[in-house]
């Protein structure tokens, strides 16, 4: 059946103006496509107007609007009552149409194929890192490069996954290379690991205590059975899948590619060295505690347990969580003010804090914080 073509035929409307067809959209053919951006202009139409001067006739353009109001994309207004007739009697009204929202009834359609499109991505992603992880095995070579976001993502979720034993990570305050966060890694990778009993050990720097934005998330890691130490003027990220297989992105500071680039380290000299650094940083930090854990709170991997502050400094803790200076502080507790700045240095000292954020941060998971000042 031959279907109808009209044409728009509002001010200022040129022929080309119109956007791409949609019938790689959605598989409506040129007849239908225009059909349907006629009614755009011209809403409440009948099937007879809209194929007014065009090559097809009131009965195709009528098959075709009906085809549009099964797909969404048009609605049909019945008419309340006949028109006269010619001779003064009465004649059925033709059914007006109405164009449905584009944005309504082409989102879903939009959706669906961006889902599909992400799939095939994932895919694409997927056998680029078995057909290099075949090229590496094939040349005997102990390192594998991997370049895009996409790619290493896929690959270090992978390997997580793939984990039987531990994974160790080391976490710069500032990492070169970001392609997934603390807690997207946590939900896709992390917590199924644990759930299989993968031990999970990560070397976080210092700076990371110092954005209020990852409080909650560490503790979180620290609750569900993660082990975090916290060091000093770490460098490099690092991730370990037992004493397999490495991840350690590249620079981008030192190289000329566009995308991020990272190192997939197999067993080798080089991946024992990475292995060595990553328990050196750990056991020289600082080891994260809950409040459910209190008496490890602070304490450095294989050192003695720091001392629990006493109910003094308990109250000066919890004062200055409240927003008191350590003026107001001291006239509270009723001691000298550079007693309550020396003590309060104490407490940093002993769990390794370089700010009072810090400090504050270990004393609310330590359950060093008394609910009520007085």
């Amino acid at each position: 059946m031959s279907q109808a073509a009209p044409r728009s035929t509002v001010a200022g409307d040129e022929p080309g103006d119109d956007p791409a067809p949609l019938a790689p959209l959605i598989g409506l053919d040129p007849g239908a496509d225009a059909v349907y951006r006629s009614l755009l202009d011209a809403p409440a139409s009948t099937a007879a107007g809209l194929a007014a001067g065009g090559p097809g006739g009131a009965a195709d353009v009528a098959a075709v609007l009906d085809d549009l109001v099964a797909r969404g994309l048009a609605v049909v207004e019945r008419p309340r009552h006949d028109d006269a007739g010619p001779d003064g009697g009465r004649t059925a009204a033709s059914p007006r149409y109405r164009a449905a929202s584009p944005a309504v009834a082409l989102g879903p359609v939009l959706d669906a194929q961006r889902a599909a499109l992400r799939e095939v991505e994932n895919a694409v992603a997927a056998l680029t890192d078995r057909h290099r992880a075949a090229q590496s095995r094939t040349g005997g070579g102990p390192v594998e490069v991997m370049v895009g976001a996409r790619v290493i993502r896929h690959r270090l979720i992978a390997l997580q996954h793939e984990a039987r034993q531990q994974i160790r990570t080391i976490m710069p305050s500032r990492s070169p290379t970001t392609v997934i966060s603390l807690e997207d890694n946590f939900e896709e990778a992390e917590r199924e690991a644990m759930r299989r009993g993968v031990r999970i050990r990560t070397v976080m720097d210092r700076g990371w205590l110092d954005d209020p934005r990852h409080r909650d998330a560490l503790t979180g890691f620290v609750e569900a059975g993660q082990q975090l130490s916290v060091a000093d003027g770490l460098s490099i990220k690092l991730v370990i899948a037992d004493d397999d297989v490495a991840v350690l992105p590249l620079d981008p500071a030192h190289h000329e590619a566009d995308e991020p680039v990272s190192l997939v380290v197999h067993r080798s000299g080089l991946l024992t060295a990475l292995i060595t650094l990553f328990e050196q940083s750990f056991e020289g930090g600082w080891l994260l505690g809950t409040g459910g854990a209190a008496p490890d709170a602070g304490a450095r991997p294989g050192s003695p347990r720091p001392t629990v502050p006493d109910a003094v400094d308990r109250q000066i803790l919890t004062l200055l969580r409240v927003g008191m200076t350590d003026a107001a502080i001291a006239r509270y507790v009723g001691m000298g003010h550079r007693t309550v700045q020396r003590r309060l240095h104490d407490l940093m000292t002993s769990v390794g804090a370089a700010t009072r954020f810090q400090l504050g941060w270990h004393a609310a998971v330590a359950g060093w914080l008394d609910d009520d000042p007085s």
